[in-house]
């Protein structure tokens, strides 16, 4: 996308997430087990709805031309240490893990307003964030709230995910997070005499 695509983008992500999160609250609370879940934007909030999601996340097999396809377009030297997977999130897991994602991201918003922000990296193309709408801080990092819960996503099919979203807040809230510690300081040289 050009830069103007990426920031029309922004703008939609913006404008949408107040939606977004709405809709999360009802498709959550009409779950059973889950009706007394609200999106107030607390880090309490967050103990039930990675267990929500873990228990939403589904499924598809992929094509054998879709699987050839990957193959095909895996590096050389990863061939044999990366493998293809049979399955990928179904459209409607992504579209709640980005609902998750925009709330988390609410969350840290919420409780950390004075030092964070939502922002777009747009340094760098290679950047695997590069256009991604993330929260910005003080730090050296940022956090790509979306990606995140699309990793946990896949990563509760795996059976090698924690469904402890709280945690996940706890330990980028720490003091000791990259959003939060400033980069080092440069040594300025000084001029030889």
């Amino acid at each position: 996308m050009s830069k103007r695509e990426l920031a029309e983008y922004r703008e939609w992500f913006l404008d949408i997430l107040p939606e977004r999160i709405r809709i999360l609250e009802v498709i959550v609370r009409t779950t059973p087990g889950f009706e007394r879940w609200h999106a107030d934007e607390t880090p309490e909030s967050l103990d039930t709805l990675g267990e929500w999601l873990a228990s939403q996340v589904e499924t598809r097999a992929r094509a054998p031309e879709e699987l050839a396809k990957l193959r095909e377009e895996t590096p050389h030297q990863f061939k044999d240490i990366l493998p293809v997977e049979q399955w990928e999130l179904t459209n409607r897991t992504y579209s709640l893990a980005m609902d998750c994602g925009m709330y988390l991201g609410q969350v840290m918003l919420r409780t950390h307003s004075e030092r964070l922000q939502w922002g777009q990296d747009l340094r760098d193309r290679r950047s695997m964030d590069y256009g991604q709408v993330l929260i910005v801080g003080t730090g050296v990092v940022s956090m790509d709230t979306v990606g995140f819960l699309v990793s946990m996503a896949q990563n509760f099919v795996r059976k090698t995910g924690k469904r402890d979203l709280r945690a996940v807040y706890d330990i980028w809230s720490g003091p000791e997070s990259g959003l939060f510690v400033p980069p080092p300081a440069k040594k300025v040289r000084k001029p030889r005499s």
